[in-house]
Formats: structure tokens, sequence, C-alpha cells
């Protein structure tokens, strides 16, 4: 194996660690293969061994962070809200995670304005958590679009 393809391994192999740690995610294989990660019913992401990051967000904010280039078009589900980001380089971690995380804190708002999930997710601050990505004025408008 190329040193550069363990490095992506080992990079993938990291965000998952890190993303199973995040309040309320469970990381379970995905269907398609590669690692899922879930904020109740809701899968926020898979990633696949060889870099392939997919993640779910609200088309509209899917539609932005492709506009500024932060990830591209799912590679299957063109006109859906998913993405996918390909990781090349162990350099491409702390985007990889803020990706993620993005998608991560969208479905817990989301969640946070249910009965249940107001309840059992109250301890994540996505407004402050939010502030601490620092998205584009763009990106940070798509995003809290959902509270519409």
């Amino acid at each position: 194996m190329s040193s550069e393809r363990a490095a992506v391994r080992e990079t993938v192999a990291e965000l998952i660690e890190e993303a199973g740690s995040w309040p309320h995610v469970t990381v379970a294989d995905h269907r398609f293969g590669g690692t899922e990660f879930r904020v109740g019913p809701r899968e926020i992401g898979h990633v696949h061994e060889w870099g392939m990051l997919d993640i779910a967000y609200l088309r509209a904010l899917r539609d932005v962070l492709i506009d500024e280039g932060h990830t591209g078009v799912h590679h299957l589900l063109t006109e859906s809200g998913w993405t996918t980001y390909r990781i090349g380089a162990a350099a491409e971690y702390d985007h990889a995670r803020w990706l993620l995380r993005l998608s991560y804190l969208y479905h817990v708002g989301v969640l946070q304005r249910t009965p249940a999930g107001a309840e059992e997710l109250a301890d994540v601050d996505v407004a402050a958590e939010l502030d601490g990505l620092a998205p584009s004025e763009a990106v940070r408008a798509a995003f809290e679009r959902r509270r519409g």
C-alpha cells in the first residue's frame, strides 16, 4: 500500500474516532460499505476507508457549500441534499471534520425542535458551536433556514 493511501486511511480512522466522540452520535457500518454517523434517526454522513465522505445537508445549505467550493455534488444523488467530499491527503482532515460537524449541528438543531429532541439534545449549544465553525454569512443564512 502506498504511503499516500495509508495516510488517507489513517485520516479516515481519525475522523471516525472523533465524530464518534461527539455527543449523541452513534457509529455503525454503512449499508453501502464504510462507516456511518447518526444522531438519533438521522444520518449525518458516512465515510469510506479510501476517503470518500458523503454528508447530508438541507438542499439550500448543500448548494451554498458547493458554490463556495467546500464540497462537491454527491457522486450518485446529484439532485439531493447529499454531498461528496474526497479526502485525498491527511492535510484535508480539518476541512472534512468541519463539513461533518456542520451537518451534525444542522441535524441536532432540527431534532431539538421536536419534543423528544429538545430534551435529549439540550446539552448541545448549536448556536455557539456554529459560531465556533466561523461559517461564511451565506452558509450561516442557509443553515438557519431550518428555523424558518
